[in-house]
């Protein structure tokens, strides 16, 4: 018995011989267009071999392995697999995908799973750890704009303290998401959702929507989810009670700790609440997109000049509006990476009420509001000009708007590939430049906030 299947450059199955219907246990009609190559292995070795596969597949025009595959029902079987890499009429052509041929073997086959591998299935598959960088950049912004107005204005170890507190909350927000979008259905709908592939070296294998696809893939149950979720909550709450410690020890009074947990309760509501019910901010047409906002900027920042400062911060004080504007473009452009990565999954969305601004609009007058938001983006970005040199020793006002310029010329490539393929798979790579783009924007103004090197 031999097994042929094409897939494209994502991996959705495009053609699957009778051989492989058998082999695998599935119809051709549940696998065509809905279903990924991944669905056959575990998901421990898709992660750590999958992409050297294909990278071999390509480098040397074919890939020959054993490894274990997963029938259906949950059987496993032994197999001989050759990839070979496909290209539209000749080689000359782009590629368009892959075709592998199967052929089961009586051999024991093991896979050794490495410490990286459970590593890497623990800190990013699972968690989505690495876009945890949405929620660190806005609060090393407060700091480089404390660290650019004076000295001592800011408490390192409050700063440690604030950035692994956030990032433990951020995590558990996000394993909260996967879990209820796996229980109502949504995840499991969902045959269209982008994964990063090889097309980001930086990136490369990541889920960029549809959530992590972890329990998918079998790497974490429905149960386990739920459960981590909640210690990452847990250890949220303990980084957080050493730090509202610290801040009442350095500045002698409550007041920055309880404006710091304030603001801490309500980001950790906003993301809590972006998929649970009964609020599942996500189907509100449109109030999902501003507690992301929201979350990933004004209150991040604010939250982090109370967490961190050495003297007490009046509401409503210069400090306090400061912190203000500066998550303002952070938080335009995480909602942005928010609002393109639900292009691919509209059709799912949809029929289980997950009514975001994509669903609403629909995918072609959804366009405009990404383009929309990045004005708003590099708009508030530039109304901070004053404020930054008010407050700042070495600010540049040049380099600032040069790199604001560059960025946002980046940003519209990404519109402009949105605007021609809304509706195809290449739209993937504007995608990757908004990932790209927030990231850019946020090292960008950590360094000119404090060019101290000047």
């Amino acid at each position: 018995m031999k097994s042929v299947i094409t897939c494209d450059m994502e991996g959705v199955i495009q053609t699957i011989n009778k051989g492989g219907e058998e082999l695998f246990g599935y119809p051709k009609d549940e696998l065509i267009g809905k279903k990924r190559v991944s669905l056959f292995s575990s998901g421990e070795v898709v992660i750590q071999n999958v992409g050297m596969w294909l990278s071999s597949a390509i480098k040397n025009g074919e890939h020959n392995t054993k490894t274990y595959f997963i029938r259906k029902d949950g059987t496993k079987f032994n197999a001989a697999i050759s990839i070979t890499p496909l290209f539209k009429n000749g080689k000359n052509n782009p590629q368009t995908g892959y075709c592998g041929i199967t052929i089961p073997i009586k051999e024991e086959v093991k896979v050794p799973i490495k410490f990286s591998t459970i590593f890497i299935k623990w800190a990013f598959a699972i968690t989505r750890g690495g876009f945890t960088s949405a929620s660190l950049f806005p609060i090393f912004a407060v700091a480089a704009f404390y660290a650019g107005s004076g000295d001592g204005l800011f408490s390192i170890l409050s700063l440690v303290l604030c950035a692994v507190g956030i990032v433990f909350l951020h995590v558990s927000s996000n394993l909260f998401n996967d879990y209820y979008d796996v229980k109502d259905g949504t995840d499991g709908a969902n045959t269209e959702y982008f994964n990063a592939g090889l097309n980001s070296t930086v990136l490369e294998g990541a889920q960029l929507s549809g959530g992590s696809r972890a329990i998918e893939l079998g790497l974490i149950t429905l149960e386990g989810t739920l459960s981590l979720a909640r210690k990452m909550l847990v250890a949220a709450v303990i980084f957080t009670a050493g730090l509202l410690y610290n801040s009442f020890n350095l500045t002698g009074e409550f007041s920055n700790a309880k404006n710091a947990l304030i603001i801490g309760v309500i980001g950790g509501l906003l993301g809590y609440f972006y998929t649970a019910r009964p609020l599942r901010l996500v189907s509100r047409r449109g109030l999902g997109e501003i507690a992301i906002f929201l979350a990933f900027g004004p209150v991040l920042t604010l939250g982090a000049l109370f967490a961190i400062s050495t003297t007490t911060v009046e509401l409503y004080s210069p400090e306090f509006y400061n912190a203000l504007y500066l998550g303002i473009p952070f938080g335009f452009l995480t909602t942005n990476i928010l609002y393109i990565n639900q292009y691919p999954d509209t059709v799912s969305d949809a029929k289980t009420g997950k009514n975001h601004l994509i669903v609403t609009l629909g995918k072609k007058n959804a366009r405009w509001g990404f383009l929309l938001i990045l004005l708003a983006a590099f708009g508030s970005s530039i109304f901070l000009t004053d404020m930054l040199e008010q407050n700042l020793v070495n600010f540049n006002k040049n380099i600032f708007f040069a790199g604001n310029a560059i960025l946002f010329l980046y940003g519209l490539l990404a519109f402009v590939n949105l605007f021609k393929n809304y509706e195809s798979r290449d739209l993937i790579h504007s995608n990757l430049k908004t990932i790209y783009l927030q990231i850019y924007y946020g090292l960008f103004m950590v360094l000119i906030l404090n060019l101290f090197f000047l």
